[in-house]
């Protein structure tokens, strides 16, 4: 089973609101998902994201592949950078 994280849109029209979930890369974006690990609120002054650390590590070790707007965001966080230096200094 092939594992990504990625957004799943929830609020109204032309009022996004998205968590980010850890889903089968198969099953539909807003369908059914394994665990959701952070939120994010574009429409906010600045944008809100929140992001369980531990939770997106664990998934990033266990070899969830993140879509390349998520992997934006947790850049953003300084995530990436995190689990790239913890990958490759072992």
């Amino acid at each position: 089973m092939a594992v990504k994280i990625r957004m799943k849109r929830m609020g109204s029209k032309r009022n996004p609101f998205y968590r980010l979930v850890v889903a089968d890369s198969r099953s539909p974006r807003d369908g059914r998902i394994i665990e959701q690990v952070g939120t994010y609120n574009p429409v906010s002054e600045p944008a809100q994201v929140n992001i369980d650390e531990e939770l997106v590590m664990k998934w990033l070790r266990d070899g969830a592949k993140p879509s390349d707007t998520v992997k934006k965001l947790l850049s953003s966080k300084g995530l990436m950078e995190k689990y790239h230096n913890e990958k490759y200094s072992k």
